[in-house]
């Protein structure tokens, strides 16, 4: 098992919901984190002691990759930042709310994952690219944000491939999250679902249990990062009960 306290992680996306949960997760474990988001996270004893340094900023931006990887050296990367799809059929979306996934969730994506391969991580980092269980079995409710989750996974397998190549010890993984009720991107989901199958948000989400949290999630990925890179699968399953390996 590899100590985690000495390891800077970048937490991307962290104001809130799955990305505010592993940042503070990883802070009460006295892993250094830096919170990369456009707005403040909330209020938290992680936050308001200083345990996690928040860095105001666009993740889209193509240049603020290379300026993260210079002023704090990180050891880990965890990007989760992406946008809210706009849950209506298909029929009913536009061309700009059906693409907002792939101008969000995959620039960021290669945008990061990109400075990564440039200029590598120390040994035995990890890079962790938090996708969605809708790249595994679609989401039709919410345009194109299946398969730009799908395309996150193929740019994060993509980099393996290099890793491999290039001879580093260093570990891309993508996780496939089911959708947690209580976030930005879940709340949404869990209603078009419910509605379209006609069934009240209790019974639909009894139905999907057990369910995943921002908390449930931070631990996850603070049992990642305990691990050796080495050990670390392509990709995961994440949902209430933890990572399941794919």
């Amino acid at each position: 098992m590899a100590s985690t306290p000495d390891q800077t992680t970048v937490v991307v996306g962290a104001s809130r919901g799955i990305g505010s949960g592993v940042a503070e997760v990883l802070a009460y474990a006295d892993v250094p984190v830096v919170a990369v988001s456009r707005t403040r996270g909330g209020q938290s004893a992680a936050r308001d002691s200083g345990q996690i340094r928040e860095v105001l900023a666009d993740a889209t931006d193509s240049g603020l990759p290379a300026r993260i990887f210079d002023e704090y050296q990180p050891t880990n990367i965890i990007i989760v930042a992406g946008a809210v799809p706009h849950m209506r059929r298909l029929q009913e979306q536009s061309w700009d709310t059906f693409a907002a996934a792939w101008e969000t969730d995959v620039r960021i994506t290669f945008q990061w994952v990109r400075e990564a391969l440039m200029h590598p991580l120390a040994p035995g980092g990890r890079f962790v690219v938090f996708s969605s269980g809708a790249a595994l079995g679609g989401s039709p409710l919410s345009g194109g944000y299946a398969g730009a989750k799908a395309t996150q996974r193929f740019v994060t397998d993509y980099a393996r491939w290099e890793v491999k190549r290039e001879g580093l010890d260093l570990a891309f993984t993508s996780i496939m999250s089911k959708f947690s009720p209580t976030t930005g991107v879940g709340r949404p989901a869990v209603a078009a679902y419910a509605a379209q199958a006609g069934m009240p948000i209790e019974e639909f989400l009894k139905s999907h249990e057990p369910l995943l949290t921002p908390r449930i999630a931070g631990h996850s990925i603070l049992k990642l990062l305990e691990h050796d890179a080495a050990e670390i699968a392509p990709a995961y399953l994440l949902d209430g009960g933890g990572l399941k390996p794919l």
